[in-house]
């Protein structure tokens, strides 16, 4: 027997309804998130030339195997008409110019080779005479010579009286070196670190390399005890370093991770932390840390009072002094956003909030290039700096009404989230404060590229060190020393004293800091 269907109520009607457009509001949601996912993705994947293409254009890249950057560049030439977008859109960065090649520096030695006319040539085509020299057409390339190793021989004198033979024998002193004993000159030793750390290359690549140019066996282990020596010996150095760093009244944070071999995680690398804090344009300072956890910042941060400038994760947050005043970084916002436009380029909104935070920067390039002091800074921000804000504030809570999980959405939440830090850099006694982190995430650099070389770092023992040599170098770099004069000097005076204890006219680590190092070089004679 066959039952009659049920008759459904309008009430009962209406209920379904609502329940399936609702569900189907939830997949068009959960299919737009996929999409924006998937579009970054590729972009990631092809390269910043695969911001300017359609997604048909990025999903026909997908079915051609081997797709070179060139190929991805052609696609991009295709006029926006054609892909769908809005002509003029103002969302990607203007063209930079070709570079011009300048004049080769100066102090560089010239070693001239001069070429000659052909014999042919050293007579006149029309009397036979001998033709005269009248000078030279000259041009300058930049060469190199392989590198030079050489066995240093440190020979001292030995004195003696012959009439007077119980008094003995007089000897030069021992000179100071780096590494007492050791086999390694201090040159080697400094130039091993430079390039770790500066140019990326580990020692077993070193270690090859002094082997197959000199044909000298020098083992990574020895390289590595020489690196980590130093790393040791300027530990005490930094320690002054970092109480000048507190002891001013801006500081700059950002951290990233560093593998280490330890016994916490067996059969892999445990994932540490180099935390990194610093002054525009001077101190660099590396802590060491296990973790990611506030603990690092909340310690070493304890007693500073001033202002710290970080992005917007949580460890930075009630830490420091009781007077200390956080500020946010407009590059991690304006990314966000710029993010987010390049995923929907027709988001007018987006694109507009990304151009108002290019009009803040444009306030920063004017006042960098007029070379204006921190006084004047913060006028000029005075001036402009409120207007523009608070139209940004409006701009971008207006799309704060987007999905919570869309780029968009993340773009706007987190600028409101971290308001109060961001426009606190154009507030009255700010002036030194920069508009962006970016001095910061710029020393991060060199650690990123270098732990795809390094592979690790060997123990627990071995951080500290590390961020030792980091610390040194990376402040060396932004003050504009050579890194390798001041190593070259600094570290045997350490390895010297730390040697003879009670030795007579000790320098204390506070006066081996490069920022001392360099005073002491640009102080007038007196």
């Amino acid at each position: 027997m066959s039952s009659t269907p049920q008759k459904l109520t309008r009430e009962q009607l209406s209920a379904r309804l609502e329940a399936a457009l609702l569900r189907n509001a939830r997949l068009e949601q959960y299919a737009f998130l996929l999409a924006e996912e998937l579009r970054l993705l590729r972009i990631k994947k092809y390269g910043s030339g695969a911001e300017r293409l359609s997604d048909g254009q990025l999903a026909l890249l997908e079915l051609e195997p081997g797709v070179c950057a060139a190929e991805v560049a052609s696609e991009g030439e295709v006029a926006p008409a054609d892909k769908g977008l809005a002509p003029n859109t103002p969302l990607h960065e203007p063209a930079r110019k070709q570079p011009v090649r300048g004049p080769l520096p100066e102090h560089l030695p010239r070693e001239e080779r001069i070429v000659h006319v052909s014999a042919k040539d050293c007579f006149c085509a029309q009397c036979g005479a001998a033709k005269k020299l009248i000078g030279y057409q000259t041009s300058e390339r930049l060469a190199i010579k392989p590198i030079e190793l050489y066995v240093e021989v440190t020979k001292r004198e030995k004195l003696a009286c012959a009439r007077c033979e119980e008094l003995g024998v007089s000897i030069a002193p021992v000179p100071a070196t780096i590494i007492e004993k050791g086999i390694l000159a201090d040159s080697l030793v400094v130039e091993t670190i430079v390039k770790k750390y500066c140019d990326h290359t580990p020692l077993y690549r070193q270690a090859a390399g002094i082997g197959r140019d000199a044909g000298v066996e020098i083992s990574q282990a020895t390289l590595s005890s020489s690196v980590l020596k130093a790393g040791e010996l300027l530990t005490g150095v930094v320690a002054a370093m970092k109480a000048e760093l507190l002891a001013g009244g801006y500081i700059q944070a950002d951290e990233t991770t560093v593998p280490v071999q330890s016994d916490r995680t067996k059969g892999k690398n445990h994932q540490a932390y180099l935390w990194e804090y610093s002054v525009p344009g001077s101190l660099v300072v590396y802590d060491f840390q296990m973790g990611r956890a506030r603990e690092g910042p909340a310690n070493f941060l304890a007693p500073f009072g001033g202002r710290l400038q970080s992005d917007g994760y949580a460890a930075y947050g009630k830490i420091g002094g009781p007077s200390l005043l956080h500020f946010g970084c407009w590059a991690r916002v304006r990314r966000k956003f710029f993010d987010a436009a390049k995923l929907d380029p027709k988001n007018v909104r987006c694109v507009a909030v990304v151009a108002a935070i290019g009009a803040l920067y444009e306030l920063e390039r004017q006042a960098r290039e007029a070379k204006l002091t921190f006084s004047e800074r913060e006028a000029l921000r005075a001036r402009e700096c409120p207007s523009r804000l608070a139209a940004l504030k409006t701009l971008i809570t207006s799309g704060a009404g987007a999905l919570p999980k869309s780029a968009l959405g993340k773009a706007c939440t987190y600028a409101l989230n971290q308001w109060e830090r961001l426009e606190r850099y154009a507030g009255p006694g700010h002036g030194m404060v920069e508009i962006d982190n970016n001095w910061a995430e710029n020393a991060m650099r060199g650690v990123a590229l270098g732990r795809k070389n390094w592979i690790q770092n060997g123990s627990e023992s071995a951080g500290p060190k590390v961020a030792a040599l980091l610390s040194v170098l990376e402040t060396c770099k932004r003050l504009k020393l050579n890194a390798r004069e001041y190593l070259l000097e600094v570290l045997p005076v350490l390895a010297y004293q730390e040697t003879r204890p009670g030795l007579s006219g000790v320098k204390s680590a506070a006066e081996l800091t490069p920022t001392e190092w360099l005073r002491l070089r640009t102080a007038p004679v007196q």
